[in-house]
């Protein structure tokens, strides 16, 4: 069914909403769930990808996609991570890398093989539109191992969907990126270093990003969901902890969503905190919704303003 990954995705947003309603104070949930209305600046900061970019050319030099294995020690277990190594990738060569992360009860298979993240990416190396990079697509859920691949969603919901959160970070950042900076070619340093994300990913993404500027550069959430800290209802935490560091320090800031995305509300509370706190960032509004669609464009959009 050609819509099934479309709208099983639905489901669970759904049913992850239902889940934190009792967490959500009611103005919170009521800003989440209200009709959504545009501001003057809720438009397009960019025209939509061609047709065709993210189709596969498997006639033409590819990227080549590999699962990876590796042990995580800041959760004790053997988790496994998706790794895209762009065509002609050399082992005497230095690459930036893309991290990106998925959506709520999905794995890093959503990116790959809905989305197409990577054919997305080859096309854009073959235009000469971007630099070769590296591309990681974690499983965000750290309950996911190895061992246990399908973990109970039902537990999952009822333990408010924790394993998302400072447990993931810690394996990001502790585990996965010193993994690939021991294992691939690969620069190590934040200017070569991006982080983005889709829905639940997207506010994973801030989350994380925005609270690490000094490993991050380059930071997206596209249609971000409201586990994003202070704007989403979920969490009281500071979305952007050092103000000054953020202004200073980064060089994409990225904030997306479509205008009928029932989600709206949140990316639009983004926009509106960063705004209030003259943090840069981009915000770009088009009219796609929480689907494929919106996320391939906002990647072939993202990555040609990082490793600038």
């Amino acid at each position: 069914m050609k819509n099934k990954p479309f709208l099983m995705a639905m489901l669970a947003l759904f049913c992850w909403s239902i889940g934190h309603s009792q967490t959500e104070n009611a103005a919170d949930k009521k800003l989440n769930l209200q009709p959504i209305v545009f501001n003057a600046d809720d438009k397009p900061a960019f025209e939509d990808p061609p047709q065709g970019f993210r189709d596969k050319h498997a006639e033409l030099a590819s990227g080549k996609l590999t699962v990876v294995q590796y042990n995580s020690k800041t959760l004790g277990t053997r988790r496994e991570m998706a790794v895209y190594t762009p065509a002609g990738y050399a082992a005497d060569k230095k690459y930036p890398v893309l991290y990106l992360l998925h959506g709520l009860n999905s794995d890093k298979g959503q990116w790959t093989d809905w989305i197409r993240a990577q054919d997305v990416i080859d096309n854009l190396i073959r235009d000469g539109k971007i630099k070769p990079m590296l591309v990681v697509f974690p499983n965000c859920n750290s309950s996911v191992t190895v061992e246990n691949p399908t973990p109970d969603q039902e537990k999952e919901k009822e333990m408010g969907y924790k394993s998302y959160g400072v447990s993931f970070e810690k394996d990001l950042l502790k585990d996965i990126i010193p993994y690939i900076e021991s294992n691939y070619a690969v620069y190590r340093n934040r200017e070569q270093r991006a982080l983005a994300g889709l829905s639940m990913g997207g506010g994973q993404s801030l989350n994380i990003g925005l609270s690490n500027i000094d490993t991050f550069a380059f930071i997206g959430g596209f249609s971000s969901a409201p586990n994003t800290n202070e704007v989403g209802g979920l969490s009281t935490l500071k979305l952007v902890p050092d103000v000054k560091a953020a202004r200073k320090n980064l060089k994409v800031l990225w904030v997306s969503c479509g205008s009928k995305d029932w989600l709206f509300n949140v990316s639009q509370r983004i926009h509106g905190c960063l705004k209030a706190n003259q943090v840069p960032h981009v915000w770009h509004v088009d009219g796609n919704a929480h689907d494929d669609v919106e996320w391939a464009n906002n990647l072939y959009l993202f990555s040609q303003h990082i490793f600038k």
